[in-house]
């Protein structure tokens, strides 16, 4: 008898360990920003600098390793490096070198066990349907996080932040069952091919190509600038998100951290509609237009965080959706699209190179915009346009690649 195709069971897989290993950590680690500053007496620039810092000195980390690798073990590995960060932050003294140490471990569990290997895996195992199922994925990264946002609070409430984020990283740990027993690296490790076809597609042939061959591409070039801008972006948003609300009239303490867990689970709630959604555009319009779509609504909504404050529930809520949406989609893009572009087999490699780019906007544009909201005489209000003009550049990136789809990767 034919063996049921097992694609399914890698989206389950991937939807909890990707959830785990990203999701968790990455949504939740700038709620504790604030206790961090009351207890060390750190700057704002201080505490947003450990993770750009850290992603400037691993951004080796992806051209030299995620290639080369079983995706299954990169998990392995990045979620046990992940706990680590999030334990030592819990447990660390107030030295700054140790902190930012403490960063580097974790970026390199980012790079490890978050987009890459789940992107990579995904892809071998899904072509005609490859939209849906990183889209099915992506959510879990949502609702993980989205769980996360839900725990911070309470947890810290009751054990307080030091003990919050170490239940935060051993909670990592989950992952490992179903990256041992259920995850498998793509479908000729059990006889299969993607989709269930009964023969391999024709992309699978097609060659990968060397660094060298992506860099003369202007198609990477325009995928990386758009993607740096709107990573960047977005960063800047979630990293900030919880010092605008201060700034603008909410108070420390069960204020601000109630108004920051409103927003918070609001954007990650709607970035599953945002994925689920634009999976499925994806999957039959072009990627190109989807992601230039996803890539303007992240801009516009950068003004509505401005009009948050105390009492305007409307705006927050408006902000937080509308944000979360572009968001949730705009991650899950970059890698349908780059499989686009250049094929499937040149995933690993271009996303080597993308992800940690990606990763250096993400982290040092909030460090920026650190700076710009002390200098800028119009604190927040300046430094958000500042953010509005790049993300508005990313799109623009997007809307000008150029149609082209590799041999094999026909519809």
């Amino acid at each position: 008898m034919k063996k049921s195709f097992y694609g399914p069971w890698i989206v389950f897989a991937s939807f909890i360990t990707f959830g785990l290993s990203t999701g968790i950590p990455y949504y939740n680690i700038s709620f504790f920003y604030d206790y961090l500053a009351r207890e060390f007496q750190w700057s704002r620039a201080d505490i947003t600098l450990g993770f750009p810092l850290a992603a400037a000195l691993t951004i080796w980390i992806g051209p030299l390793v995620i290639h080369r690798f079983s995706p299954r073990k990169l998990i392995l590995i990045g979620t046990a490096l992940t706990c680590v960060a999030l334990v030592g932050f819990g447990r660390m003294p107030g030295v700054l070198w140790i902190y930012y140490g403490f960063w580097v471990l974790y970026t390199v569990g980012y790079f490890l066990s978050g987009p890459p290997p789940h992107q990579i895996i995904v892809s071998q195992w899904y072509r005609r349907n490859r939209g849906k199922a990183m889209a099915v994925v992506y959510v879990g990264v949502g609702l993980m996080g989205s769980v996360g946002s839900f725990l911070v609070k309470p947890l810290t409430e009751w054990f307080g932040y030091h003990t919050a984020l170490v239940i935060l990283g051993v909670s990592l740990f989950a992952a490992w069952p179903l990256v041992l027993f259920v995850l498998k690296d793509k479908p000729s490790d059990i006889g299969q091919n993607p989709d269930g076809d009964a023969e391999p597609p024709k992309e699978q042939a097609v060659v990968s190509r060397t660094f060298p061959e992506l860099m003369a591409s202007p198609a990477f070039w325009l995928l990386l600038l758009g993607s740096l801008c709107s990573i960047g972006s977005i960063g800047a948003v979630n990293f900030h998100m919880k010092f605008v609300f201060l700034d603008q009239g909410f108070t420390q303490g069960a204020a601000v951290d109630g108004a920051w867990r409103t927003a918070s689970i609001l954007i990650l709630w709607s970035s599953i509609a945002g994925r689920l959604s634009i999976g499925y555009f994806s999957d039959r319009f072009s990627k190109k237009w989807v992601m230039f779509v996803t890539y303007f609504i992240v801009a516009a909504t950068i003004p509505l965080l401005l009009q948050v404050h105390p009492g305007s529930d409307f705006y927050l809520y408006a902000f937080a959706i509308l944000f979360g949406f572009g968001m949730g989609a705009d991650y899950m893009m970059i890698p349908l699209m780059a499989a686009d572009q250049f094929g499937v087999n040149s995933l690993a490699r271009a996303m080597a190179v993308i992800l940690p780019v990606n990763t250096i906007g993400q982290t040092w544009f909030p460090y920026l915009v650190a700076h710009l909201q002390k200098s800028m005489a119009g604190g927040y209000n300046g430094a958000l346009m500042v953010v509005l003009g790049v993300a508005m550049l990313g799109a623009l990136s997007i809307a000008v690649l150029p149609k082209h789809r590799p041999v094999g990767e026909g519809q």
